[in-house]
């Protein structure tokens, strides 16, 4: 990851450092993303919902590259809590000025096993906690221009209304599918749909960017030599590394133009077509894990 730069070029012109929610931030992709944000110059919400050691590595590491960091736990499980969460982020930082949504339930499900319990898991965690969260950030950025104009009159809150973003990480199998994990790619693909739809109803003050990467990391189901194969399997020779899917995310929300779009992070694999999800690919010979 890159050195910490100047606030200067860090930031959007006249912003104080802005703060950011990251969602399943404790661990894996969420971790790395919370980190590669704090040392671009923004402050940042770790939210977990039971990895509360790893949570606060997260905040550690980005209180050493110069962020103000806390860690909240919420299971997206609970409507209440999801509510709760960024009102938890107000009271302790003051402001949120984007949030990404990287935690997300990945459990295998086919069209053999479906169920509706399956699918009512992954659409609370995937789908509706970011609909939520969006919802709530639109509602804090219009408070926040009011508060303005109540103070400073209305000219003053003109000029400094705020724009907040929110970032959603989908998944390439959205453009190239398969029939593993169907739950998931389910949620996902509402997510998606729920992008542009946030993306127009939020405007102009949450713009909505999905990121989809590649296959990333590894997982239970892959050992690392049969990941180390599946990485190379793209145009580009590679898939997404967690230090390219952080970088898209801060480029989402840095370019103000950016809105109801989605960046392809994955070196091309959504070009090619897998019959089977990365997860259900182990090295020849050695069965994927039992589900």
């Amino acid at each position: 990851m890159p050195p910490n730069p100047s606030p200067a070029t860090a930031l959007p012109a006249g912003h104080a450092r802005p703060t950011v929610l990251v969602t399943g931030a404790g661990l894996r992709l969420g971790a790395a993303i919370a980190v590669h944000l704090a040392q671009q110059g923004w402050n940042v919400a770790v939210h977990y919902r039971h990895s509360s050691a790893a949570a606060q590595a997260t905040v550690q590491a980005c209180r050493a590259a110069g962020a103000d960091s806390h860690a909240l736990a919420a299971d997206f499980d609970d409507e209440a809590q999801t509510r709760a969460l960024l009102p938890a982020a107000l009271a302790r930082f003051g402001r949120v000025d984007a949030i990404v949504n990287s935690a997300s339930r990945f459990e295998f499900d086919d069209a053999s096993d479906f169920s509706y319990a399956s699918l009512e898991r992954h659409l609370r965690s995937n789908t509706a906690a970011p609909i939520v969260l969006a919802q709530a950030l639109q509602a804090h950025l219009q408070a926040r221009a009011a508060a303005v104009a109540t103070a400073d009159g209305d000219d003053a809150a003109a000029a400094a209304k705020p724009q907040g973003v929110v970032v959603n990480l989908l998944d390439q199998k959205l453009w190239n599918q398969n029939p593993d994990f169907l739950s998931y790619t389910l949620s996902k693909a509402a997510l998606e749909a729920a992008g542009t739809m946030l993306a127009l109803a939020l405007a102009p003050w949450v713009r909505v960017v999905g990121v989809a990467p590649g296959l990333t990391l590894t997982s239970e189901f892959l050992d690392a030599s049969s990941f180390a194969r599946l990485h190379q399997l793209s145009p580009l020779g590679r898939s997404s590394t967690p230090e390219d899917v952080a970088a898209a995310v801060h480029f989402a929300l840095s370019n103000a133009s950016l809105t109801g779009t989605t960046l392809l992070v994955d070196g091309g694999q959504h070009l090619m077509r897998f019959e089977r999800d990365f997860s259900m690919m182990a090295a020849p010979g050695t069965p994927p894990k039992p589900r």
